[in-house]
């Protein structure tokens, strides 16, 4: 892209109404440090603020290009991070999940009267690989090719198969698409940050037979790992996820890319440090109801989706609840703050429908 291009898009920032956090933290001064610099897999500045510059409704406004961007355009991504994730500085503990044999927590919802599933992700991106605004297709084959075998070891209940998305025959897609397992290729804030770039080449999903062990290949991160299945019994979830996480480290040959300020690097800087998201879909019609609900949410480090992802509706009365800081926590941290919220929106749905027995 020529300067001219990017000078064309900072200006529909700088004059448009938007409460992106790139749109509050980008300054001219800090523009012009940045607009001329590269990163080893040519990123720019362009590559990472395009998505935002065009839709100004982004909430966040920035991708990476690559995981080198972090440092090359740090002028603008540390603001952004830290006015995200509500840090004073960039910094991130080495990761710690916690003894997995011995959590302290389970079911958060023994009625079944409120969650009907429950689900912990991460992302994860290969070391040494662009993002998509710098991929070329020759990495997505790579890197589909490096996951796929990988993936392939997994015995036991991880044990799955590997379904490219461009050889899925349509009725697969729409099957996958309804139960909530398959990424599409339906949003405008990812194709105007290139997630969609040659597309379905390169792009896949893994998961095994009973459907709770997932892994998204090249969708907005490299890898995706999903650990779901229906009711409350998040004990069991993340336990999954983090055996899966364990083996991988240890016996294959993928290397994530992981920085020391900011933890694992993924495409999005909302997802950096833990990169962990652990959410519940839960039934709360009188809080949803309540003009203090996202303050309510707020108050205790939630955030909250329509059933079917980031940037799409709610269904009836069930919302994706999950926790919203995933930097300076480590993953044990991380989710007993998303467990002390969920129990905290449970107690406020219950004394408003008047459950609650305690009263």
């Amino acid at each position: 892209m020529s300067t001219t291009s990017l000078l064309e898009h900072w200006n529909r920032l700088k004059h448009a109404k938007s409460t992106s956090f790139l749109k509050r933290n980008m300054t001219e001064l800090i523009f012009r440090q940045l607009k001329d610099r590269v990163t080893f897999h040519n990123g720019t500045l362009l590559d990472c603020i395009k998505g935002g510059c065009i839709n100004l409704d982004s909430g966040c406004g920035m991708y990476a290009s690559d995981p080198e961007a972090y440092d090359v355009f740090s002028e603008i991504f540390h603001p952004v991070i830290k006015d995200y994730h509500k840090v004073d500085q960039v910094s991130h503990p080495n990761p710690d999940f916690g003894d997995i044999n011995n959590l302290g927590f389970g079911d958060l919802d023994p009625s079944k009267r409120y969650i009907s599933s429950t689900r912990v992700r991460v992302g994860r991106s290969q070391a040494g690989f662009p993002f998509h605004p710098t991929a070329k297709l020759k990495d997505r084959i790579e890197l589909e090719s490096r996951a796929k075998n990988a993936l392939e070891t997994f015995s036991g209940e991880l044990k799955g198969s590997y379904f490219p998305l461009g050889e899925m025959s349509k009725a697969k897609q729409h099957e996958l698409t309804e139960d909530h397992f398959l990424y599409l290729q339906d949003n405008r804030f990812l194709g105007d940050a290139n997630v969609y770039d040659d597309w379905p080449i390169g792009r896949g999903i893994f998961y095994n037979p009973a459907k709770t062990f997932l892994v998204w290949v090249n969708e907005e991160d490299h890898l995706r790992f999903i650990s779901m299945q229906e009711g409350s019994d998040l004990g069991t979830v993340y336990k999954r996820l983090v055996t899966a996480l364990k083996f991988v480290d240890e016996n294959t040959d993928l290397k994530f890319a992981h920085h020391p300020n900011m933890g694992y690097l993924t495409y999005c800087p909302s997802n950096l440090g833990t990169t962990l998201r652990a959410s519940v879909h839960i039934k709360i019609p009188c809080l949803a109801g309540q003009p203090y609900f996202h303050d309510f949410l707020e108050k205790y480090h939630l955030q909250v989706r329509g059933v079917n992802g980031v940037h799409t509706e709610m269904v009836g009365d069930v919302y994706d609840i999950s926790n919203k800081r995933r930097l300076g926590l480590t993953e044990i941290q991380v989710v007993r703050e998303m467990i002390k919220g969920v129990e905290a929106v449970l107690a406020e749905e219950k004394r408003l429908d008047g459950s609650d027995t305690t009263l």
